[in-house]
C-alpha cells in the first residue's frame, strides 16, 4: 500500500522554489523565484507595524477584513472596471492569489470536468486542475509574442468543460492578451457556458502604454468571472500572502466554504495594512511602470549580449528564452548543471511549465524584479556563458 494518496503522485513539487534552493547552495545570484530585493514602500511597511501595535492580532473575519474588503472593491471599480460589488457577497481575501486559485477550482469543478489552461502556464494551474480532479486541456501559446491559435482554442471547448484559465499579464512568457483575443474567449464562454478564471497579479506592471483588461469588465462576463488578484506583486510584499478572488454571490459562497477550511484567513495585522497599500496615489503606479522598465531595459539587453535569444516581456517581470544557442537542448540540465553552479546565476527551466514537459525542452526562465546593482551582478556573470 503507497503511502501518499493518489492525487499528490500526479506532480512534483514546485520547480521554481527549488531552484531557489539550488541558488542558495551555490550562491547564484536567484533569477528564478519571483521576489524583488528591494524593500516596499515604507508607509505600507509602517502600517503593519501599527497593526501589529494597535490590536489586530486576533482573526479577522475569515473571508477577509471589512476595511480591506471595502478597499478592494472600490479599486475593482476604478482600475479593473468590475463594477456593482458588495464587499460582503462578492470578495473574499485569501492567503495569495495561490489560495484562491486553489479554493475557486475546488469550489467551482466537479471530478471529471475539464478547464482550459494556455501553456506555458505558471506551475500552480496544472496541479491545481488535478487536485480538483478535473482534466486540463491546453492551448499553446506560440513564441515569440506568444499568441494563440483561435481554432485551437475553440477545439478545445467540449461539453466537460467548465472552466477557462486566463493569466493576463502572463507567468512566464510576459504576454498581455489584447481586448481582441479576451473578447473572443469571452464569446466563446459565453456560447459553451463556461467559466473564466482569471489571475491578475501583475495587472499593474506593464510595459510600451499597453491596458489592462480584466475579462470581468467586457459585456455579459462579470457573472461568469472570477478575478484572481492580491497585493504581493504590486507592492513587493511576496511575503505577506494577501490575495482575493471577486466572483458572484452564488460562486462566492463556496469559495468561502473552501478558503475557510483550507486556511481560517489571512494575517489580520497585513490586512490592515493592506488597506493603506491601496489608498496609494497613482503617482506610485506611475513610477512602479518606470522602474519596472528600466529593469527590463537594462536586462534583455544583458541578456542578449551573453548570447540569448530574446523577446521583451509586454507586462509582468519575466523573461522566456531558450538554451539552444549556448549547444544545450535539456533546459533542467543547463540551469541545475551548468547556470546555477558554474556560472552562479538561478533561472527556472521552461519545461517546468508545459505538459508534457517535451514540448518546452529547451526553454529558461528568468525574471528582472530585482535591484539594479543585483541585474548588473547577474549580467557580468551571464557574459560567462561565452566562454564555456
Amino acid at each position: 500500500m503507497s503511502v501518499l494518496a493518489d492525487r499528490v503522485t500526479l506532480f512534483s513539487e514546485s520547480v521554481i522554489r527549488e531552484m531557489t534552493r539550488h541558488a542558495n547552495r551555490h550562491g547564484a545570484v536567484n533569477l528564478a523565484q519571483g521576489m524583488p530585493d528591494f524593500h516596499p514602500p515604507q508607509q505600507i511597511m509602517d502600517a503593519a507595524a501599527k497593526a501589529i501595535h494597535d490590536g489586530y492580532n486576533q482573526y479577522a473575519i475569515t473571508w477577509g477584513a471589512p476595511p480591506l474588503r471595502a478597499e478592494i472593491a472600490r479599486k475593482a471599480a476604478e482600475f479593473n472596471r468590475i463594477t456593482n460589488l458588495d464587499p460582503d457577497k462578492h470578495i473574499t481575501v485569501c492567503c495569495g492569489s495561490t489560495e484562491a486559485m486553489m479554493a475557486t477550482m475546488l469550489a467551482l469543478i466537479n471530478p471529471g470536468e475539464e478547464v482550459i489552461i494556455f501553456q506555458p502556464w505558471y506551475e500552480n494551474y496544472g496541479p491545481d486542475t488535478k487536485l480538483a480532479q478535473a482534466k486540463p486541456v491546453y492551448v499553446n501559446l506560440q513564441a515569440p509574442h506568444w499568441t494563440f491559435n483561435p481554432d485551437e482554442l475553440r477545439a478545445a471547448f467540449s461539453p466537460k468543460t467548465k472552466a477557462i484559465i486566463v493569466n493576463t499579464p502572463h507567468n512566464p512568457t510576459g504576454k498581455v492578451f489584447t481586448r481582441a483575443e479576451l473578447e473572443l474567449i469571452a464569446d466563446l464562454c459565453i456560447k459553451h457556458n463556461v467559466w473564466v478564471i482569471t489571475d491578475e497579479i501583475y495587472e499593474h506592471i506593464l510595459y510600451d502604454g499597453r491596458e489592462h483588461i480584466s475579462i470581468a469588465s467586457l459585456p455579459g462576463m462579470a457573472e461568469r468571472t472570477v478575478t484572481i488578484s492580491g497585493l504581493s506583486k504590486t507592492f513587493s510584499i511576496t511575503g505577506w500572502r494577501l490575495g482575493y478572488a471577486i466572483a458572484p454571490e452564488s460562486l462566492t459562497v463556496g469559495i468561502r466554504r473552501v478558503h475557510d477550511f483550507l486556511t481560517v484567513g489571512a494575517p489580520h495585522p497585513l490586512q490592515m495594512a493592506a488597506v493603506e497599500a491601496l489608498k496609494l496615489p497613482q503617482s506610485y503606479y506611475t513610477e512602479l511602470t518606470e522602474k519596472y522598465t528600466q529593469r527590463r531595459d537594462l536586462f534583455c539587453p544583458a541578456l542578449k549580449a551573453a548570447g540569448f535569444e530574446v523577446e521583451p516581456p509586454q507586462g509582468a517581470y519575466y523573461i522566456m528564452t531558450n538554451c539552444r544557442p549556448f549547444g544545450w537542448t535539456d533546459d533542467i540540465a543547463f540551469v541545475k548543471d551548468h547556470l546555477i553552479p558554474t556560472i552562479g546565476v538561478a533561472a527556472v527551466p521552461g519545461s517546468s511549465f508545459y505538459d508534457p514537459k517535451s514540448i518546452g525542452q529547451g526553454q529558461v526562465r528568468f525574471m528582472f524584479a530585482k535591484k539594479t546593482e543585483t541585474l548588473t551582478e547577474a549580467a557580468n556573470r551571464l557574459l560567462k556563458l561565452q566562454r564555456t
